[in-house]
């Protein structure tokens, strides 16, 4: 039975940081392509960054990049978000799951991701004074 379970979500002010973990059993992590989805209230899921197998090429949606890391351990069978400089537009159910990168095809860069097949029970993230 695959599982993958969230955790490092939690309560903080803006500026301040948060590091999500996904830990994955029943599964084989290193050859999978995995990433994270976030859920505000009221409104739909959107893809916050993925990565390839292999901690290879990374996408990140626009209003992270330059904030959010997204790293893999796969001996570990283990991935990551770290989230600095957090937002209050930030805030919502962030969600791990197994994925699909979307290249552009003339140049093979990401340019988003959807999740697939498995998917965690999220983990609430609450940016706020």
């Amino acid at each position: 039975q695959v599982q993958l379970v969230e955790s490092g979500g939690g309560s903080v002010q803006p500026g301040e940081s948060l590091r999500l973990s996904c830990v994955v059993s029943g599964l084989l992590l290193a050859p999978v392509p995995v990433g994270w989805f976030r859920q505000a209230p009221g409104k739909g899921r959107e893809a916050v960054s993925c990565v390839d197998n292999g901690d290879g090429d990374k996408y990140y949606i626009d209003s992270v990049k330059g904030r959010f890391t997204i790293s893999r351990d796969n001996p570990q069978n283990t991935f990551y978000l770290q989230m600095n400089s957090l937002k209050p537009e930030d805030a919502g159910v962030y969600y791990c799951a197994t994925v699909v990168l979307v290249r552009d095809p003339d140049t093979m860069e990401p340019r988003s991701c959807y999740g697939i097949d498995y998917w965690g029970k999220g983990a609430p993230v609450t940016v706020s004074l």
